[in-house]
């Protein structure tokens, strides 16, 4: 299964990069604070970054990834998983894991993502 993935590749590209996860981690689409809404280069950077599933940390830069052997049943569990340790609502971790596979289908293996509010681009493709 193709799955969006915190990677450090093309970090720098824009001067307030930044990468806080673990390299290969599934990431989604956190919120956006109040400072960011408006300008994804806002002095929080959540408007600019995604989300760690594990660490709960964040990255300017996500890959596609094919993991193997990974179910629509387990990425809705690591996603339902990641929400409530962080004591946010899981109630829609079946409906964001549903548009963030829907979001990669296009996408070839080893495109480097970067996020601006809600555009989300390509930067990149690496050999994964």
């Amino acid at each position: 299964m193709k799955l969006l993935t915190a990677t450090k590749i093309t970090q720098g590209y824009r001067q307030n990069d930044f990468d806080w996860c673990v390299e290969g981690e599934l990431v989604h689409i956190g919120v956006v604070c109040a400072r960011d809404e408006g300008d994804p280069d806002g002095g929080c950077g959540c408007g600019r970054a995604f989300a760690g599933l594990n660490s709960h940390r964040a990255t300017t830069t996500a890959m596609v990834r094919e993991v193997p052997g990974f179910t629509e049943e387990d990425y809705t569990e690591a996603v339902r998983s990641s929400l409530e340790q962080q004591g946010y609502d899981a109630s829609n971790a079946e409906h964001e894991a549903a548009g963030l596979r829907a979001l990669v289908r296009d996408w070839p293996v080893g495109a480097i993502v970067e996020r601006r509010l809600d555009e989300i681009v390509v930067r990149q493709v690496a050999r994964p």
